[in-house]
């Protein structure tokens, strides 16, 4: 497929030399997200009569793989996105859709995610309250990815019947009114896509900014389906602890690396395989995703830590991309975690 081509030859022509670069300065993020967006690669999954591509499951996983075998800030960067395209082309506010949309591949719209809070058991740290004009928010977000890169985000909210409100807000530079943004977090990986937690005080959003609402308990049942899926990113990952190897093994005649890449790189295939059968949504195939994901994050490490174990102490650099790949591990471990995934993953640690 062409679009697939383009995106996988800028990825490993023009971002992979740049890895180093992206993780260090928001600025090359910057200029590598554009790079994506000039090749209308940011909407991936809108639907055709929006533009497309409409790109199957198994090449858009392709593609977020290859990205996160590429740069660890850039995949992160562009899939918040990628989601927020993917949410409004479901959701119910058709106009919204109709301005949207069209623009969201190209940059002409570039918007952000913030609603893992809708996970936290309590009381709600976000919340809604209906008036005639909209919606008024309140509350924390405590992760948004994308401050200075997206202009909006989509946020998700709770309503006092336990339906969750999504609604797109600006993702403002500095406080504006209602809405107070913190420094970007200092983090041990991803840094440079710039992540902020946000305060809404009596903030109004207006109808038309309502992509959709939700019932109680949606995340928990879209977290069931992201089991699987999300394991492709620590996929992504393993890959790039396995090229660091793969150097290795030819700049150092030893045969145990090369032993150790083959190995890495059969059990790379076999969890690829898993997490491909693992797609369809029932009770009967939940254990098998949590499965399958736990060995994908299980993989991620143990590959990072074989780059970095064949690199030697030349690891230990900031300037070294096994460093950065190892770091790169410990957030695909903890992206979109939930308690069984958490359950699954110290389950396998255990009987490794």
């Amino acid at each position: 497929m062409v679009l697939m081509d383009r995106a996988l030859a800028y990825l490993r022509e023009e971002v992979a030399p740049r890895a180093q670069e992206i993780d260090r300065d928001p600025e090359t993020v910057r200029w590598a997200l554009k790079g994506l967006c000039d090749r209308g690669l940011m909407a991936l999954k809108r639907p055709e009569k929006f533009g497309g591509p409409a790109l199957s499951e198994p090449l858009f996983r392709q593609f977020q793989e290859e990205c996160a075998r590429t740069s660890g800030s850039l995949s992160f960067l562009q899939t918040q996105h990628q989601s927020a395209v993917s949410l409004i082309a479901r959701g119910e506010n058709q106009k919204l859709a109709e301005e949207y949309l069209p623009q969201m591949a190209d940059g002409g719209k570039l918007v952000g995610i913030g609603f893992s809070q809708l996970r936290r058991p309590g009381p709600p740290v976000m919340r809604a309250e209906r008036v005639d004009e909209g919606f008024i928010l309140d509350g924390h977000v405590p992760w948004v990815t994308g401050w200075s890169f997206f202009p909006e985000v989509l946020i998700g909210a709770a309503l006092p019947d336990g339906q969750s409100v999504f609604a797109l807000t600006p993702l403002p530079m500095s406080r504006c009114e209602g809405i107070t943004v913190s420094p970007p977090m200092k983090l041990a990986a991803m840094e440079t896509a710039l992540t902020v937690s946000l305060e809404f005080t009596r903030f109004l959003v207006r109808h038309d900014r309502v992509a959709f609402l939700k019932p109680a308990g949606w995340i928990q049942n879209s977290d069931l389906i992201n089991i699987a899926l999300q394991g492709h990113f620590a996929l992504g990952c393993a890959q790039a602890g396995l090229d660091i190897l793969e150097r290795n093994a030819l700049t150092k005649p030893l045969p145990f690396i090369r032993e150790a890449l083959e190995r890495l790189a059969g059990e790379l295939r076999d969890c690829r395989e898993a997490l491909a059968g693992g797609q369809d949504v029932s009770e009967e195939t939940s254990q098998e995703r949590l499965v399958a994901r736990a060995w994908a994050i299980d993989l991620a490490v143990r590959c990072a830590h074989a780059a970095i174990t064949s690199s030697s102490g030349a690891a230990n650099s900031l300037d070294h991309p096994a460093q950065r790949v190892y770091r790169e591990a410990l957030v695909y471990t903890v992206s979109a975690q939930t308690s069984p995934i958490m359950e699954a993953t110290l389950n396998r640690l255990v009987r490794s």
